[in-house]
């Protein structure tokens, strides 16, 4: 990374309102989060102060994985590792998936999903962009290199994360992914979670949380808290990075949903 890199990498955590960085090697530790935490907790405030003053809602509950049977088969058993079950749902999606009308609709090829098989934390957008379609690589365009920056924020790399979309083909002059697309798709993301186990999901925007969510709340009401989710995950929704280029003014809720990730994840 050169000098003006560095410059405008704390620049940005600047606007974000870090105070500051630690390389004390116990801050990056992680831990399975302790039974009986609570399902919600407001951005901002202590997760372990929270669990102490609250119980769930039925409102803050999220049910479990077995409420969403996956009508997919395909070759992985047991045995095998997160990278080799990621890449034989890759093979089993294919390089050209005709399974939904996005196959047909100008998409140059499937954006499967990037990062660590075994990833502690996972992002979840919407749907690839025109620069994601052309390198079959999700968020690298302007909205992924902002996501890049959250990242980094709280010392992580894109390599130690995993990333992917609700709908893996990129739906026509970037429209919304329209429900039969989402409703084709979306089995195919419960499995890639499934298979990686992150103890955090991040879901981008509007469409990655109510899809993942099963709820038609705007984000605005849906950020800011922690939902238990599949494979005894964490899920906390937030903006998209799209909306930050947009309206960089809520960069500071993005931040105060990133810190409550980065509590999650040290706890």
């Amino acid at each position: 990374m050169n000098r003006s890199q560095i410059t405008e990498h704390l620049k940005f955590a600047a606007e974000l309102g870090v105070a500051g960085i630690s390389r004390d090697p116990a801050w990056r530790r992680r831990a399975d989060p302790e039974p009986g935490s609570a399902s919600s907790v407001p951005a901002g405030e202590d997760t372990a102060a929270a669990d102490n003053s609250r119980s769930p809602s039925a409102d803050d509950t999220f049910p479990g994985r077995d409420t969403f049977p996956v009508a997919v088969t395909f070759p992985v058993t047991l045995a095998m590792s997160p990278a080799d079950a990621l890449t034989a749902l890759r093979q089993h999606i294919g390089p050209q998936c005709v399974r939904c009308k996005l196959g047909g609709l100008g998409r140059r090829q499937v954006v499967f999903g990037e990062g660590n098989p075994a990833a502690d934390l996972m992002f979840v957008g919407e749907g690839p962009g025109a620069d994601e379609d052309e390198q079959g690589v999700p968020f690298i365009g302007r909205a992924g290199q902002l996501l890049t920056k959250i990242i980094e924020a709280i010392q992580l790399t894109r390599g130690e994360v995993y990333i992917a979309n609700v709908v893996k083909c990129r739906p026509p002059q970037n429209r919304n992914p329209e429900p039969d697309e989402i409703n084709t798709c979306e089995p195919f993301l419960f499995q890639q979670i499934d298979i990686i186990k992150p103890k955090v999901v991040v879901a981008l925007g509007k469409f990655a949380a109510q899809t993942l969510l099963r709820s038609e709340d705007p984000i605005s009401r849906l950020r800011g808290r922690v939902f238990d989710y599949r494979s005894g995950a964490k899920l906390v929704p937030t903006f998209h990075p799209a909306y930050l280029l947009r309206n960089p003014s809520s960069k500071r809720e993005v931040w105060e949903d990133i810190k409550l990730v980065q509590r999650i994840l040290n706890s």
